[in-house]
């Protein structure tokens, strides 16, 4: 099939802060200088992207995924100071959703407890979203899915790591078609004892959603989900905000195809917006992501100090009615 190019757009449909390029003013068509980004309006916070409940919590929209914190793409330890500044700054720039998980660590540290040294005393509207159902041992191999009595220490694990007496929001991560009925049911116990406010679902297929939602309320679902997915995804995505469900994509910046991480090299039509606007491709996709409902929410991982402030100035690009006909056209059919 072939894709249209997407057309540049003129300054009037531009509803953008000041950015301008780190050498001077930005023009339509100029290229950034490599490994560098757009400076942006330091007035901007995560609240630019409006706000969702989890539940009874309410969150902004922009949030923050802690994969990164503990260190890049290809393995390479964070630096222990700089992430817990990253995360400090991140909440001085309004973000109070943190998206994390017991498994995210290196053979250096776990990003629960840079999280918990950062931040504690947690900020009163802080809202931290954790994943249980994998694992992996000491030396950061992965064990077998958590059977439904195993899920109580990971959650336990989860409370001892970020210091809490009890867990915001957690998600059963999901592998395969299978029942999580029996799964789901252990964190709805959890949920009951107090030790869980509110419960998600991550990874799962459309009739995962019922299942779960008939045992307990689901107050948000992740999935991979950005440019580039197939478009039966939507159906998903729909779904949740018909019944008031946040949805939570994961590798919004990556996209489909590009898993393993966010690429210097884009999509022509992906770049032409972001010329068009005086931004990245990353910054695109984030605003094309939080364009597609209400009810989603972005949690964008990093551990470099720039591409916070820009993620979360992402949060304030508002792309015009083509350009998103544009981008979701680049959609795969199912």
């Amino acid at each position: 099939m072939t894709r249209r190019r997407c057309e540049s757009r003129t300054a009037a449909q531009i509803v953008f802060p000041a950015i301008c390029c780190p050498v001077g003013p930005y023009q339509p068509g100029q290229q950034l200088p490599r490994g560098r980004l757009p400076a942006v309006d330091m007035d901007i916070t995560a609240a630019s992207a409006g706000t969702w409940t989890l539940g009874d919590l309410t969150v902004n929209r922009m949030g923050f995924g802690a994969m990164r914190l503990t260190g890049d793409a290809d393995g390479v330890p964070s630096d222990r100071g700089q992430a817990i500044g990253l995360l400090r700054r991140a909440i001085e720039l309004g973000v109070n959703h943190i998206d994390t998980a017991a498994f995210y660590f290196s053979p250096l540290r776990s990003a629960n407890e840079l999280i918990n040294r950062a931040l504690a005393p947690y900020p009163d509207d802080l809202v931290i979203t954790t994943k249980v159902g994998p694992g992996r041992d000491p030396s950061g191999a992965w064990l077998p899915p958590a059977r439904p009595e195993q899920l109580r220490g990971q959650v336990e694990e989860n409370l001892r790591q970020l210091g809490r007496d009890h867990l915001d929001v957690v998600n059963l991560r999901v592998h395969g078609p299978e029942s999580i009925a029996e799964r789901f049911g252990a964190l709805a116990e959890l949920r009951d004892a107090g030790l869980i406010r509110h419960l998600g679902i991550s990874n799962i297929r459309p009739e995962h959603l019922a299942e779960a939602q008939a045992i307990a309320p689901v107050v948000c679902v992740q999935n991979p989900y950005g440019i580039g997915f197939r478009r039966h995804t939507d159906d998903l995505l729909r779904a949740c905000g018909a019944q008031g469900i946040a949805f939570v994509p994961f590798f919004a910046i990556a996209g489909a195809g590009r898993e393993a991480g966010a690429s210097s090299t884009d999509r022509t039509e992906i770049l032409d917006i972001a010329r068009a606007h005086g931004t990245t491709a990353a910054q695109v996709r984030l605003a094309w992501t939080l364009q597609r409902g209400q009810h989603v929410l972005a949690i964008p991982g990093t551990g470099n100090p720039e591409h916070l402030v820009a993620n979360i100035a992402a949060g304030a690009l508002r792309l015009s009615a083509d350009e998103m006909a544009c981008l979701d056209s680049l959609a795969v059919d199912a």
